[in-house]
């Protein structure tokens, strides 16, 4: 095998999607939402295509956000926003303990 998924041709693009997962856990999911939505309005060059949250059923309290990009690169100039950087100070005050970051480079994406 040459590196290809399962023998898949490569995408013919440059940039790969990316996605940031931010797992955290808190108990000021009020506080949190609030927050989120607040930042989410500020509309920030090169802000996510799409953010998802979701609160596991078996552990309440434990979150994970999902940011999806179109690029690694785009993913970085939005983290290096000063805006961003005040949320993320933000987001450790209300979360208990060290909120835990996972950057990713999309390998297979399937649409229904």
């Amino acid at each position: 095998m040459n590196g290809d998924l399962a023998g898949t041709q490569p995408p013919e693009v440059i940039d790969m999607p990316f996605v940031q997962v931010i797992e955290y856990e808190t108990d000021r999911p009020a506080e949190v939402r609030a927050l989120s939505e607040e930042w989410g309005q500020q509309q920030l060059a090169g802000a996510p295509a799409r953010l998802t949250v979701a609160e596991d059923r078996e552990r309440p309290g434990h979150f994970v956000m999902v940011a999806e990009f179109d690029s690694y690169d785009q993913a970085m100039a939005h983290s290096a926003q000063p805006e961003t950087g005040g949320y993320a100070d933000q987001m450790r005050r209300l979360a208990k303990g060290e909120p835990r970051y996972l950057n990713l480079e999309v390998a297979v994406r399937q649409m229904r």
